[in-house]
């Protein structure tokens, strides 16, 4: 009587399969893709919107000094909060090895002007040659038809 004998242990695939892991990245960059632009602005405000808003690309570098103005008050350069008695010398310090002395202000349309204004003496005493108040663009409506 014969023995039968199994071959399996030859038929083992031994390649690895990146299909899946691909798959996976693809998706995580998309991910990163689409939050990377909504993590510039660090502090959410609204902005006031108006008709001649005009495009200023440099608010969006990465170095780019930016300060916000929330609607309860507070300031805030780039992520950090500050009080206004610091925001000065903190500007400055920003702004020290750099050639353009530009700084771009986020005040939510909300805010109190006292404190814009405050913020506006605290840039200016830092130095600062150029000050971008930044806006939107106001949507026109469409189709508006007036009674008469």
């Amino acid at each position: 009587m014969a023995m039968a004998t199994r071959n399996e242990g030859s038929k083992v695939n031994s390649n690895i399969n990146v299909t899946p892991m691909v798959d996976v990245m693809l998706v995580l960059l998309i991910i990163f893709m689409v939050i990377t632009p909504m993590l510039n602005n660090k502090v959410n405000v609204d902005l006031p919107k108006t008709d001649s808003a005009t495009v200023m690309e440099d608010a969006n570098k990465e170095d780019a000094v930016t300060i916000a103005v929330t609607r309860d008050g507070r300031t805030f350069l780039g992520g950090d909060q500050v009080t206004l008695d610091d925001l000065g010398p903190k500007i400055s310090a920003k702004l020290e090895n750099k050639t353009n002395k530009q700084v771009y202000m986020r005040a939510d349309a909300r805010a109190n002007y006292g404190k814009v204004m405050d913020a506006v003496d605290g840039i200016r005493a830092a130095g600062v040659s150029q000050l971008g108040l930044l806006t939107e663009k106001r949507e026109e409506p469409e189709n508006v038809t007036t009674k008469k």
